[in-house]
């Protein structure tokens, strides 16, 4: 089997177990249906789960292969590809908030409904301790570098430092 339509092929196993009124409930629960206009929510929580599966690093990887693979996701409850502009502007505009609601309630949707689901150590947040360390970088540290560099000059506006 192809790898993409593998991914495919999970995405729609994994779509079976959110149940259907469960997102449209959170969008409007969050306020999520008033912004869509033809990007709906579900579309963008498929899009969503297709670029963790994918493993995809931009949003052209993912409009790109929800648009090559249209017909299996209009399979998925009627979802759409969306545009590099849609999918963009909702990723901005739409509250986080849902896909977090989403996610307690599927934990609890499974643990309900699949009794051996998540035995063992529960779920209990962000761990406190990590192995590796985390290196954080801040924008404002590459802008201030930037200044310093003569051949960016021309670039103050938008450095791209990498």
């Amino acid at each position: 089997m192809n790898p993409s339509k593998h991914k495919m092929s999970v995405l729609a196993q994994i779509c079976k177990l959110i149940p259907g009124n469960l997102v449209p409930k959170l969008a409007r629960e969050y306020g999520v249906t008033g912004r869509s206009r033809s990007f709906s929510p579900w579309s963008h929580v498929t899009a969503l789960m297709y670029s963790q599966l994918s493993h995809a690093i931009s949003l052209n990887d993912v409009c790109d292969a929800l648009k090559n693979h249209a017909g299996a996701l209009a399979a998925l409850r009627e979802a759409a590809p969306p545009s590099r502009n849609g999918l963009s502007h909702a990723n901005r505009e739409r509250n986080a908030d849902m896909a977090e609601a989403l996610f307690w309630a599927m934990l609890e949707h499974l643990q309900t409904t699949h009794t051996n689901f998540g035995l063992g150590r529960p779920y209990c947040g962000l761990p406190r301790r990590f192995k590796r360390a985390i290196n954080v970088v801040d924008s404002s540290t590459i802008q201030l570098f930037a200044n310093c560099l003569d051949w960016a000059k021309h670039r103050r506006r938008r450095c791209i430092c990498g």
